[in-house]
């Protein structure tokens, strides 16, 4: 018993040093096996026999020699981006896009399709995996360099069935497991996580709020969501429903929400409610619009148009009152607002930064900063990708494979 126990310590220290060494190395461009074992406290040993394993795998790789501080030049070490590769694939509310990325966060290839999402479960994960193998061919990412696939959904995620979405967002799914078809077809671990959710992760891995430990996303589309980091991890609460925003009931007297409750963020905001809202001002104005899309909006917006620009104002205002509740009660650092309205900035920004400060307590917003995302609508497919780039290097032996050469892990 007592051996099995030690055993099992032994090979929790194992995974947790390699963990170590490669986020070490990930944060730096060049590193040497030294500074790797002053920074992280561990024994050069220790790091020598993890760093021989990670250069065997292929993961790391030697860049030349570095400056000597009195004896010989130490070897270099930096990961080696293009050995791996990530696929981020954002499943919205009526498209699908899928991105390869290698291990520093760039974009190899990258697919995207319109498609009638909530109602057509099935044709929509043909559609995955179509584009899914189209960008590994685009970008020569080999079947074998597939870490894992990251998933992006407009809906939460329940902790219980992580594969699926929620049935009470998109009812047409209920019982439809993604994970489990994805990993089917293409034989590699696959985690689905919410579209808002991610693009917190995004941020806070590579973007605006790299190094800080709390920041809001907040997601304007279909309808509006939050993705929370706290401590440097996304909070998904007790069942992974947390930063529903899109269900704050702003006008109790408002339109039925899909919840049941009235008035939500996402009937007021959400991508249909503002555009019926513009064609209906622009009526008024006896100038008659179509305002058929998003697109068609912000274009109309940026170039004036009294309608378009009232809407925005609107949703602002709007989002602005959902946004001071949520620094209320979670005082971040930084928000960002993302998805496709963004590209409307500040007449979007402007009133919400406004109502902001009128409605929320004034500790909280004189500290935080309200930016855009500078990705817009790629945020959520690269963070799905981030996502499995995170769990890799938590578990490096399950996601970082190659035929006959098998992670030792080593102390």
């Amino acid at each position: 018993m007592g051996k099995g126990r030690k055993s099992m310590d032994a090979a929790g220290v194992r995974l947790r040093n390699t963990t170590h060494v490669l986020r070490a190395v990930q944060s730096e461009r060049e590193i040497s096996q030294a500074d790797l074992s002053r920074r992280l406290g561990l024994a050069r040993s220790t790091v020598l026999a993890i760093v021989d394993d990670l250069l065997q795998l292929g993961l790391l790789k030697q860049t030349g020699h570095g400056v000597s501080g009195g004896g010989r030049r130490p070897m270099l070490l930096t990961l080696d981006d293009s050995a791996f590769h990530l696929v981020g694939v954002d499943i919205g509310a009526r498209h699908v896009t899928v991105v390869v990325m290698n291990l520093r966060s760039e974009v190899l290839a990258r697919q995207h399709r319109v498609h009638p999402v909530r109602d057509d479960p099935k044709g929509t994960l043909a559609l995955v995996e179509e584009l899914t193998a189209r960008v590994l061919s685009e970008s020569r990412a080999g079947r074998q360099a597939l870490v894992g696939i990251g998933v992006g959904v407009p809906s939460p995620v329940d902790l219980r069935t992580p594969g699926q979405v929620s049935p009470v967002v998109m009812p047409q799914w209920a019982g439809v497991d993604i994970a489990a078809r994805l990993e089917a077809r293409f034989e590699v671990p696959v985690r689905v996580e919410n579209d808002a959710n991610l693009g917190a992760l995004w941020e806070a891995r590579w973007d605006h709020g790299v190094n800080l430990e709390s920041l809001a996303f907040i997601k304007v589309a279909t309808g509006i969501g939050a993705g929370l980091v706290i401590d440097g991890n996304i909070y998904r609460g007790t069942r992974g429903v947390a930063g529903e925003l899109g269900h704050v009931s702003i006008d109790n007297t408002g339109p039925l929400c899909s919840c049941g409750l009235r008035g939500c963020l996402n009937t007021l905001i959400g991508t249909d409610s503002l555009l019926a809202r513009a064609r209906e001002l622009a009526h008024k104005r006896k100038k008659d619009h179509a305002f058929d899309d998003l697109e068609g909006l912000l274009t109309a917006a940026l170039a004036g148009d009294p309608a378009a620009v009232a809407t925005l104002d609107f949703a602002g205002r709007q989002l602005g009152l959902g946004l001071a509740m949520l620094l209320n009660l979670f005082n971040p650092a930084l928000v960002v607002v993302g998805g496709g309205i963004v590209r409307a900035g500040e007449l979007l920004l402007a009133p919400l930064r406004e109502t902001v400060a009128r409605h929320c307590f004034s500790e909280n917003f004189s500290h935080v900063r309200i930016l855009p995302s500078r990705l817009g609508e790629s945020t959520t497919s690269r963070g799905a990708a981030t996502l499995i780039l995170d769990a890799a290097l938590e578990a490096p032996g399950e996601f970082f494979r190659r035929p006959s050469k098998k992670l030792r892990l080593v102390v």
